[in-house]
């Protein structure tokens, strides 16, 4: 089914609630059914605020994916953390997130989780709009572990870890899931200093065992730890090769960037849809919908309406709650008003 022009949609992640990051930082207090349930409340918020917003397509707001054993690096063995690498005091950059040593061969006997969070969605979210699943590529998954012997740099981790990303795929695919996008923001980051036709070989060897089995689609932004960008912030070193993407859907971050280098979109219209951040995820200001309106306006002029989709900039994890609604709330009232409806 040919999705609607303009459509409205999400990267992935949804804030915590205030509760849910109190409770991960006191876990031992909870049993294994407490976990669950303080989950399913969590995603049952999540899932109230996009639909309430009137989001075309939702998510779990991500809400498993907190630093203990439910996130993606607790269901990989072989690893243990290693925080003496990070950062300890002064502002918040990426050096401070946590990194893992490999102390054996990189597997995921049990999968990334990715399969059960899609479950839990459909089995919460009500009857109407899209169901998406996200996972993080190999490369950006690689990308806090410290090479070893057995590994000896970071193309290295990603080799091994691309089987284990590319079966979770096949999996959500078998559980029905019919949008996934896969998060490589680490390849947009480095496009102007790495092989970005080594990207693209290493994206499209993950993902083809699903190309045509479901709406596919992978998010390209600049950072947004601690809502701080890590890479060089331009479009132009990903093309012309990131067009050879095996896609249904590549998602852009350009309000942060006040849509610097938008002419540059209409290449990847050429070959696939597009959809564009025009919620800037990094400021606390509220997006009017006259803002919204006027965003995507500039985006028709190098996008057809039918390939078009909106989107914040990235997930909305780093944004306080009461900004994250608000800004859904007033980026779909805008695109409806774009449609007419």
């Amino acid at each position: 089914m040919q999705p609607k022009p303009i459509r409205t949609t999400v990267i992935g992640s949804y804030p915590f609630p205030g509760w849910l990051e109190f409770a991960s930082q006191n876990l031992d207090q909870f049993g294994a059914a407490d976990i669950e349930e303080m989950i399913e409340d969590a995603v049952v918020a999540a899932v109230h605020d996009q639909t309430t917003a009137g989001l075309d397509v939702i998510s779990d707001g991500e809400q498993t994916r907190l630093d203990f054993n439910l996130s993606f690096y607790g269901y990989l063995k072989g690893l243990q953390p290693n925080h003496a690498e990070t950062r300890k005091f002064g502002p918040p950059a990426h050096d401070q997130r946590g990194k893992h040593s490999i102390v054996d061969e990189l597997t995921a006997p049990n999968g990334l989780g990715a399969v059960r969070e899609y479950q839990r969605l459909k089995k919460l979210a009500p009857a109407g709009p899209t169901l998406k699943a996200s996972i993080p590529g190999p490369y950006t998954l690689s990308g806090r572990m410290l090479p070893n012997d057995r590994y000896k740099d970071r193309y290295a981790i990603t080799e091994a870890l691309l089987p284990i990303v590319r079966k979770e795929l096949e999996d959500l695919v078998a559980a029905g899931c019919k949008e996934i996008t896969v998060d490589e923001p680490s390849m947009s980051c480095y496009a102007y200093k790495e092989d970005t036709k080594r990207f693209v070989d290493i994206f499209n060897r993950t993902v083809a065992p699903v190309v045509g089995k479901c709406r596919l689609s992978t998010h390209l932004c600049f950072g947004n730890f601690k809502g701080r960008p890590v890479g060089y912030r331009k479009i132009h070193p990903m093309l012309p090769d990131f067009l050879d993407l095996s896609v249904d859907e590549v998602h852009v971050e350009m309000a942060n960037r006040e849509f610097d280098e938008i002419e540059l979109i209409a290449e990847f219209a050429q070959k696939m849809d597009v959809a564009v951040g025009i919620i800037d995820v990094k400021n606390y200001y509220i997006e009017t919908v006259r803002d919204v309106v006027e965003r995507i306006e500039t985006c028709l002029k190098y996008i057809p309406a039918e390939k078009l989709a909106v989107a914040p900039d990235c997930g909305l994890s780093q944004t306080a709650r009461w900004a994250a609604r608000q800004k859904l709330i007033n980026m779909v009232a805008g695109a409806k008003q774009v449609r007419g409806n």
